[in-house]
């Protein structure tokens, strides 16, 4: 049955796409956030397209956590064991990987995604999880980003080191190793080794996808851990192409990769003033549109738009669809997300009343607060036209502003109850963001400029003619045409203000445009509104995808 497994998805050259985390269903809960859920999208994408990749990922048995919430936003973390057995196949190979001077045994679980259209991308889940390796070991598939660096560089060895290995225990022929951030860059130096340290073979072979414009979020690991955590490799290795002071997974990634690229325009802008002297493209990301698409509009879309969910460049065509019916798939789709959250957290919603969604991992950057800046305000514009808003998101368990941040909002919703219905879902995952992007009637974004590499939570709202009110960061800057895609909240990146003169300029943008621009059009003028909600499906959701993305990585990346 193992060997029947692995038929079909050997045959000719294979693109190893490389990811700590791979976000494809809630049953298989080995994503954090959007670059788990971004890596799903490419396997899924690559999978309709009939794209000869496979995905190389950690089984994180443990997940990252399932968050409860009490009374006051405090977070606690409850563990979020799964069974791995009941969904994929153990394949019988075994490689070794040495840590700490003792030789751990890693095994690839087998997941087999399959497209409607036929195509079939193998994702191979690395686990240490066996009884022939120490407790110690045994525990360094379990926990997604948990730990101290020892245990994190423990996993990005497995990943790296373990993931080459496997693949060539599995017989596959690579043509490139794509790394999907910077966690498996020490793939590169297994290449190295297995090609009798041929530099400019190996750059041929590797393409780096940098994910972050914050110096802080590129791993650093200190020599003197690595020393003791990896004592068969080189070191000279490590401080030629990864840096001299610490080993920075980044610069290893960019001094063995022949391609590299930042996820928006924007973002490559940053990247390439962060390293100098490296070619950074861009290639903005996109979201796999069936996934993302509601099934109201899905069946829209399959009866005015046939083929869009393999070609979402039909979504175009938009201006096909009635216009009555694109209003009431929505208000279908809004009706399941108020009475899920109704009944999730005993609050009441009204489906009639203009709804905000905000929901993405819950750290200070991305100032899920700035709504509540002016609370009086906030009445003020409820009261004129009713405003109710949906929120959710988890705090990584050591980041305490984070938490913080969601406690601030509960206490929001109390002095707000009775003017503005505020509520917070609990254990944020991939059904409940496909609930809140399809159900809302505006996506809001606030993150701190310019702190979002990408983004990809308004692509998905756009699928669902949610309209976009955003920060002008990240993927908005593309996507942003005003009052025709959406709306800005403060001023353009390019305008040279200090940062008291921007905050002001953005507190001002939020509430003006939601009372006297958004609120207005929304509540009295429900043509011009439905054809907000096309332009966001026809000018955002039919190029802002994971088609058009995985199609420019081949062309430009994989060839």
């Amino acid at each position: 049955m193992q060997t029947d497994n692995l038929q079909g998805v050997l045959k000719g050259q294979k693109i190893a796409y490389f990811s700590m985390e791979v976000g494809l269903t809630n049953e298989i809960p080995t994503y954090a956030g959007g670059l788990g859920t971004l890596a799903g999208d490419a396997i899924r994408s690559c999978a309709d397209l009939k794209i000869p990749l496979i995905a190389v990922t950690l089984i994180s048995k443990k997940n990252y956590f399932r968050q409860k919430l009490d009374a006051n936003g405090r977070q606690s973390e409850l563990p979020n064991e799964w069974d791995p057995e009941k969904l994929m196949t153990l394949l019988p190979n075994e490689v070794n990987v040495q840590i700490e001077g003792r030789t751990v045994k890693v095994k690839a679980w087998l997941y087999k995604y399959q497209s409607i259209t036929g195509g079939v991308v193998p994702v191979l889940f690395l686990d240490t999880d066996f009884d022939s390796n120490s407790q110690q070991d045994r525990e360094i598939s379990f926990y997604l980003y948990g730990g101290n660096e020892r245990y994190r560089l423990k996993q990005e060895a497995i990943l790296g080191f373990g993931g080459v290995r496997m693949l060539d225990a599995l017989g596959f022929k690579v043509r490139k190793y794509h790394m999907n951030e910077g966690h498996s860059s020490l793939l590169a130096v297994e290449l190295l080794r297995k090609y009798a340290m041929d530099e400019e073979k190996v750059r041929e072979l590797c393409v780096f996808t940098t994910h972050t414009p914050v110096e802080a979020g590129h791993d650093k690991f200190s020599y003197d851990v690595i020393r003791e955590v990896l004592e068969t490799v080189d070191l000279s290795i490590l401080t030629d192409y990864g840096g001299k002071e610490r080993l920075n997974m980044t610069c290893l990634a960019l001094n063995l990769s022949n391609y590299v690229n930042g996820v928006a325009k924007r973002h490559q802008e940053i990247s390439s003033k962060m390293f100098t002297g490296y070619e950074i493209h861009a290639i903005t990301n996109g979201v796999h549109s069936y996934t993302w698409t509601g099934e109201a509009y899905r069946k829209l879309f399959d009866k005015y738009l046939p083929g869009w969910a393999i070609e979402p460049e039909l979504l175009a065509k938009v201006d096909l669809v009635p216009d009555e019916e694109i209003w009431l798939a929505h208000q279908q789709q809004k009706q399941l997300l108020i009475d899920y959250a109704n009944q999730a957290s005993n609050s009441h919603l009204e489906p009639e009343v203009f709804t905000l969604g905000f929901a993405r991992r819950a750290t200070e950057y991305k100032r899920a607060t700035l709504l509540f800046s002016n609370l009086e305000r906030l009445r003020s514009i409820s009261h004129k036209r009713k405003l109710q808003a949906v929120f959710a998101g988890k705090a990584h368990p050591r980041d305490e502003g984070g938490k913080r941040l969601i406690e601030q909002i509960y206490s929001f919703a109390r002095q707000l109850k009775g003017d503005v219905e505020v509520v917070y879902l609990e254990n944020y995952d991939m059904d409940i963001a496909a609930k809140m992007v399809s159900g809302v009637d505006v996506w809001l974004n606030t993150p701190l400029r310019p702190m979002e590499a990408s983004g990809t939570s308004g692509m998905k709202a756009a699928h669902n003619g949610v309209m976009n009110f955003s920060v002008l960061d990240g993927w908005w800057i593309e996507g942003w045409i005003e009052n025709l895609t959406g709306w800005a909240i403060g001023p353009h990146p390019n305008e040279n203000i200090d940062d008291s003169v921007c905050f002001a300029k953005e507190n001002e943008d939020l509430y003006n445009k939601l009372e006297y621009v958004i609120m207005p059009t929304f509540y009295d003028r429900r043509d011009q509104w439905i054809s907000l909600m096309k332009n966001s499906i026809g000018k955002i959701a039919y190029y802002f995808n994971s088609h058009r993305m995985m199609r420019r990585y081949v062309t430009e990346a994989y060839l």
